[in-house]
């Protein structure tokens, strides 16, 4: 496991200075990807205190720092690294994963990244048409997709159509565990609406 990530030399060392500075006892860092095999996806390093490590993180022992790897984010960060440049202005460190964005799903995904995947290979092309884009806040225990509407869709008075006939069915269809969708959009801002 320790290819997960490739941390240079001059970005462990970077890293390790970063973690000496902060002087708190068993202090690592922490990578993961937010919104992973999407549009948004980000690349992301944090401090990661004991108590803010998950229990299913992968840890990677390197010679001056451990990292932490969020488990659900290690199949979008094939072929990532975290590099430190020396520059004039003092240096700088780079985090390249060319595979953040890219729709990795297998059965195994978390319902979240299943999700996402079909909003943003099924049902935002068909949204784009109309200037509008559909993104998940949160997938609730419940079963319940909670979504925010955005562009064109945004008080678009064709929008329950759209979500009951049209977002909720695909859903529905290919997701098991999605019970509803419901919308968390406030739709009395309607300067973009594609249908007023």
């Amino acid at each position: 496991m320790e290819n997960i990530v490739n941390i240079t030399e001059s970005a462990e060392n970077y890293l390790a200075k970063l973690l000496k500075d902060k002087n708190e006892p068993n202090l690592a860092v922490r990578i993961f990807i937010s919104d992973p095999g999407t549009p948004k996806a980000e690349t992301c390093l944090a401090y990661c205190k004991p108590e803010e490590a998950h229990k299913d993180d992968v840890i990677l022992k390197l010679k001056k720092i451990t990292v932490h790897v969020e488990k659900r984010s290690i199949p979008f960060l094939v072929d990532a690294e975290v590099n430190y440049n020396n520059d004039t202005f003092g240096g700088q460190l780079t985090i390249k994963a060319p595979n953040a964005r890219l729709p990795n799903i297998s059965p195994d995904s978390s319902v979240e990244d299943r999700i996402n995947y079909v909003i943003y290979n099924e049902i935002n092309p068909m949204l784009e048409s109309h200037g509008g884009d559909v993104s998940l806040v949160k997938f609730t225990e419940a079963g319940e997709v909670i979504l925010q509407f955005g562009g064109g869709c945004q008080g678009c008075g064709m929008v329950d159509v759209t979500l009951k006939d049209g977002i909720e069915k695909t859903l529905l269809e290919q997701i098991p565990e999605v019970k509803s969708v419901k919308d968390s959009t406030d739709h009395s801002i309607d300067d973009n609406a594609y249908y007023k």
